[in-house]
Formats: structure tokens, C-alpha cells, sequence
């Protein structure tokens, strides 16, 4: 089950639908099964107090990411995302809102599956696998 909450008002039903069937389409690729899933859409300021709280960290992030899966082969968690950053880091990219918005929730999702990115070959790695699984989402949801 993948459900979100906050949602930006951008994103229709249909969207929603096409996310998580592709965000599900995945994490069955990585070859993990989609356990309860849990995409939560805030702001910056309600994403700084979490970094700040749990993570110990005094910035602006775009994700935060929480495995809740008691099984390593079953992917759980809830995942912050900051629609504030998304929107800046799209201005930048030179793309669209549900282009960043895609790129970021799939980040979370390789996150859940162990992808870390706290090294320069680790941030290559998981690039590479972000822009792999965004040339797998359909058009009309990019």
C-alpha cells in the first residue's frame, strides 16, 4: 500500500494512481514487495523541525526517509517531502513540478531499498538509478 498525504494540489487522482503504480513497479524491480508506504507532502519549515528533531541536522532538505520494516524483504516506511524544495529544486533542474516531484519520491523509495547517498559514488549510484526508473514513468505523468 502506497498512500499519500498533503497532497500538492497540482497532482490529480490519475496522477496518484500512475505514481504509485510506478513507484510499485520499482520496488518489485529491485526485487523487495511493497509493504505500507507513506509519502507525506509538507513545507519547509514542518521538514526542518523533523531534520532538526531526529536527524540532528539544522537545514533545509527536500526528503526524509524512515524505514518502518521489521522484514528486509518487505519495504515500509513513511517519507517526508518538502514541496517548497521541490519547487526550487525545479526551477533549477529546468523541469517540471511532477518531473522533481517523481525524481524525489523515487529517491525515497531507493532509500527504503538501502541505496545511500552520503558518498560521491554512492550519489552517482543512486542518480543513475533515479534517472533509470524516471525513463520508466509513463509521459503523460512527467
Amino acid at each position: 500500500m502506497i498512500s499519500f498525504s498533503g497532497t500538492p494540489a497540482s497532482l490529480t487522482n490519475t496522477h496518484l494512481e500512475n505514481l504509485r503504480k510506478w513507484l510499485k513497479s520499482v520496488i518489485s524491480n529491485e526485487n523487495f514487495v511493497t509493504g505500507e508506504i507513506y509519502f507525506i507532502f509538507c513545507d519547509d519549515s514542518y521538514l526542518h523541525q523533523i531534520n532538526k528533531k531526529y536527524l540532528g541536522h539544522d537545514t533545509l532538505t527536500d526528503i526524509i526517509t524512515f524505514s518502518n520494516s521489521d522484514n528486509k524483504q518487505i519495504i515500509s516506511g513513511e517519507i517526508y517531502i518538502s514541496v517548497d524544495r521541490v519547487e526550487e529544486n525545479r526551477k533549477i533542474q529546468n523541469v517540471s513540478f511532477l518531473n522533481e516531484l517523481s525524481r524525489v519520491m523515487v529517491h525515497g523509495i531507493l532509500h527504503l531499498t538501502g541505496y545511500d547517498d552520503q558518498t560521491t559514488e554512492q550519489k552517482k549510484v543512486m542518480r543513475k538509478k533515479e534517472d533509470y526508473y524516471l525513463s520508466l514513468l509513463p509521459q503523460k505523468n512527467s
